[in-house]
């Protein structure tokens, strides 16, 4: 049997459980003494924007791979980082799912009847933006063919499952700011430093993968 059939089983047995995860388990914005630094929820009164990204897995090379996006440097927010395909709410998405597949096919051109949805992890917040954030797992049987926006998208690139799950490609450093020192860990990808909110959705997956396999 192929491993990415393995690896897809393993992937729906981890999203069946929903029991929450600890913060040791995930990729999280630090202090220098060790305490979460982000916020998962927005603060009392402040009002969040409905928002979705999609986590799309398929085979390939004969193991399961996701896309990631170098977001355009152009765009106002979270500029040049890379990121998963996904964006706001619009009025006419009909939940979390619709988000995350409209926002796929704008950004990369994704068939959204293509995509076999396996669930979500956990929403959170995003200050910068004042997102709170639906991640959606998704699966397609084929690699799709990525055409990336270019007033979105600077450029994007896949990842193997098995390297996300490998602990030698996570990373830590020390950042600082706006004056504040933070440790800040990181999975490294083909030279790019892939933190903050998506690190922490792909952490989550990782940790309940591990978890599904344990069981």
């Amino acid at each position: 049997m192929p491993i990415w059939l393995d690896q897809l089983a393993l992937v729906r047995r981890a999203l069946a459980d929903n029991a929450p995860l600890s913060f040791e388990e995930m990729l999280i914005l630090r202090d220098l003494g060790g305490t979460v630094a982000r916020p998962m929820q927005p603060p009392p009164g402040q009002v969040p924007r409905a928002a979705a990204a999609l986590l799309l897995l398929y085979p390939e090379s004969g193991e399961l791979h996701l896309p990631l996006t170098l977001r355009s440097a152009r765009l106002n927010q979270h500029a040049g980082q890379v990121s998963l395909p996904g964006g706001a709410t619009d009025p006419d998405d009909a939940g979390p799912e619709a988000t995350a597949l409209r926002e796929a096919h704008e950004e990369l051109g994704i068939d959204p009847a293509s995509v076999e949805l396996l669930g979500r992890l956990t929403p959170f917040y995003i200050p910068p933006s004042n997102f709170l954030l639906s991640p959606i797992v998704g699966y397609v049987a084929d690699v799709p063919p990525l055409r990336p926006n270019p007033s979105e998208v600077a450029d994007v690139f896949s990842v193997s499952l098995r390297y996300l799950q490998d602990p030698a490609n996570v990373r830590e450093e020390n950042w600082e700011r706006q004056g504040v020192p933070f440790r800040v860990p990181f999975y490294a990808i083909d030279g790019h430093k892939v933190w903050g909110a998506t690190a922490l959705l792909l952490s989550e997956l990782v940790a309940r993968l591990r978890r599904a396999d344990i069981g």
